[in-house]
């Protein structure tokens, strides 16, 4: 038995049991989760009690030849060359986790104050289309499948009900995906899945999420709230997920008034171009009458004057 494991009391050592399980099954954990309940992100009980207990974590793992690392930048947890531990991850999931990476790194070069990013089915579809990675479409199965993964492994969750999948439904994308590719290895993995023959791509390309995370972090891929206190880190990833409704509902909004205003000054336009229309047609018809009665009259006159 691990020294200092018996001092614990019975629900430190049932939680301790939960915590090890909880990192061999899903690699990560998160110093911050979204709770859909509040719809905000919250701190995580089993990341607190890794963090308060890590050394004693740390000596487990190490009789099993695992490494247990801590990004505090990120906030992250998490295991290291577990080699044979862990699943590989379907060819749907691995492009899926490819363009998250992607869409995380742009999202994150504008300067985001978060270190968790918020996008759309959507928006990733239309990266799936851009870098022409899909030959048809994917069954609903394989992409609940694909995103369920994406889950278990901590890179995403979705912000709206995953049952009412669409294109605006909107997902987080968590900072667990800086840690299984790096930023060098993206473009060159996608041009593989345009290149190259399915079967061939999909085996050389496949990710084991425990075997190819990495200890380390470019400089490029950490944020600018290092010196963020926890309170403030925490205000700053509810306004990143705040933030795309408000967007969204502007530009529906804007998109709705536009249509009648648009509408209306056309009409507008038509009826005074009807009427001007009108009006000069009415115009030559009243020159046209009064020419005739003139040159009558001047005939008229021409006549009596030769009797």
């Amino acid at each position: 038995m691990f020294e200092g494991y018996e001092e614990l009391t019975a629900a430190e050592q049932e939680k301790m049991q939960e915590v090890i399980r909880l990192l061999w099954s899903q690699t990560f954990l998160l110093e911050r989760k979204y709770d859909k309940k509040g719809g905000r992100l919250v701190s995580d009980k089993n990341y607190d009690f890794c963090d308060r207990y890590r050394e004693f974590l740390t000596d487990y793992f190490a009789v099993a030849g695992i490494r247990l690392q801590q990004d505090t930048e990120l906030g992250v947890i998490y295991i290291q060359g577990a080699e044979g531990v862990g699943e590989k991850l379907p060819k749907l999931a691995t492009i899926y986790l490819l363009l998250l990476k992607l869409i995380y790194d742009e999202k994150m070069a504008a300067v985001s104050s978060s270190v968790n990013i918020v996008t759309t089915f959507g928006e990733l579809n239309g990266k799936v289309g851009e870098f022409r990675l899909a030959r048809g479409l994917s069954s609903m199965t394989e992409i609940r499948r694909a995103f369920s993964l994406l889950r278990k492994y901590q890179m995403i969750e979705f912000l709206d009900l995953p049952e009412e999948l669409n294109e605006n439904t909107r997902i987080i994308i968590y900072p667990c995906i800086n840690l299984v590719l790096m930023r060098e290895d993206i473009e060159g993995l996608l041009c593989s899945f345009e290149e190259e023959d399915d079967n061939s791509v999909l085996e050389s390309t496949e990710v084991n999420v425990v075997e190819n995370t990495i200890s380390q972090v470019t400089e490029e891929d950490t944020d600018d709230n290092t010196d963020m206190t926890k309170p403030e880190k925490e205000a700053a990833d509810n306004a990143e997920i705040e933030t795309v409704p408000e967007n969204e509902t502007e530009k529906n909004t804007a998109e709705k008034e536009t249509v009648p205003e648009n509408e209306t000054e056309k009409n507008i336009a038509e009826i005074e171009n009807l009427s001007e229309n009108e009006t000069e047609k009415n115009t030559a018809e009243i020159d046209n009458v009064e020419m005739k009665d003139i040159e009558k009259e001047a005939d008229h006159g021409t006549a009596e004057a030769g009797v």
